[in-house]
């Protein structure tokens, strides 16, 4: 499914944060790992990113004990910082766990212990929450993990309150997150949540991925991706809404513009996005309006009208619905948030 920056509306353009320089961002690699685990982490927060005028992260790969991890494939990958530099981190990420039914190590739990008491954001992806729980930080917390292990995940730890069905949980300075792909969205909501949305916006469009994928939404859905030749017309018609956000859309032009007819446009539409297309229009204007919230002072009403809400009053119902909080709240909590370098 194509994906565009949303840019149509009248408000000054966002601009971006400074937040203090030498934010350090550590990534546990353990033996036996997938590579791409460590490579969602280095993409997101390792590579230099010289296009933003911002103090970008300082990231570093740790190991419960510095040289050679050997990884799947027979390679290694050669580190030499330990759990020390792993406690002294500002953001912990722990990318999985080498198995699931074992206990992790005393030194990795007193590790994520130190980094958890000196303020840390610790982070997981996939099956790292079980490291995160067996340390006792998700005791009495929400998390998530993979659905494969989420069932696993509350019998061993069942004063962890498992929720199997979202993509990611921020829940303020512990974060998790479901399979890769649900890690890859939490480590740009990280971003988000540190530089704002013009930003994050751009990363995302770096890695060619959805500039905002709520974390509330499903793990699973039945045939998210489809062989049919006719997704091509509906991924053309949501190229199309996109770059239409702010004008009055129904079912029919949308149909219209994949050539078909409105009963048919709702079913494949339905087949090839797990929802319907009012359904999805909505939330994507909600979303084009959270960097307007973010990064302007513009009125609520103003904000409204320009991601394409009738009246202030769908567009405060419709955010509540998507976002859990009001339009007014969501700015106040963000800018506290970025104020403090750690999510509100």
């Amino acid at each position: 499914m194509p994906t565009r920056a949303v840019a149509a509306n009248p408000l000054p353009l966002p601009t971006a944060r400074r937040p203090a320089a030498g934010h350090r961002v550590a990534v546990l690699a353990y033996p036996g790992m997938s590579v791409f685990e460590t490579g969602i982490v280095t993409e997101v927060f390792g590579l230099p990113r010289p296009e933003f005028d911002v103090d970008w992260y300082d990231l570093v790969v740790c190991a419960e004990r510095p040289g050679p991890v050997p990884v799947v494939g027979g390679a290694s990958l050669h580190t030499p910082y330990g759990l020390a530099e792993l406690a002294a981190a500002q953001t912990v990420i722990v990318p999985g766990v080498p198995d699931v039914t074992a206990d992790p190590s005393s030194e990795l739990v007193s590790a994520l212990l130190r980094a958890h008491r000196r303020g840390a954001r610790i982070m997981s992806i996939c099956s790292g929450a079980f490291a995160l729980a067996g340390a006792g930080l998700l005791d009495g917390r929400r998390a998530t993990t993979h659905w494969q292990y989420a069932e696993l995940l509350a019998r061993r730890y069942p004063r962890v309150e498992v929720d199997p069905d979202v993509l990611y949980l921020d829940d303020g300075d512990l974060l998790t997150s479901a399979g890769s792909a649900a890690g890859l969205d939490l480590c740009v909501h990280v971003v988000r949540r540190d530089h704002g949305s013009a930003i994050a916006n751009a990363v995302a469009r770096r890695l060619v991925i959805p500039p905002h994928r709520d974390g509330g939404q499903a793990q699973f859905v039945e045939a998210p991706v489809t062989t049919d030749p006719d997704d091509d017309r509906i991924a053309a018609s949501i190229d199309w809404a996109l770059a239409h956000l702010t004008e009055p859309l129904t079912v029919a032009q949308l149909a219209g513009q994949a050539h078909m007819s409105p009963r048919t446009y709702l079913r494949h539409f339905a087949r090839a996005t797990g929802t319907s297309p009012i359904r999805w229009l909505i939330d994507q204007r909600v979303r084009a309006s959270l960097a307007l919230l973010e990064e302007t002072d513009a009125p609520v009403e103003q904000i409204a009208g320009a991601v394409g809400f009738d009246t202030p009053v769908t567009y405060r119902h419709h955010f509540g619905r998507v976002m859990l909080t009001s339009p007014s709240a969501y700015r106040r909590a963000f800018r506290t948030g970025a104020a403090t370098g750690r999510p509100a």
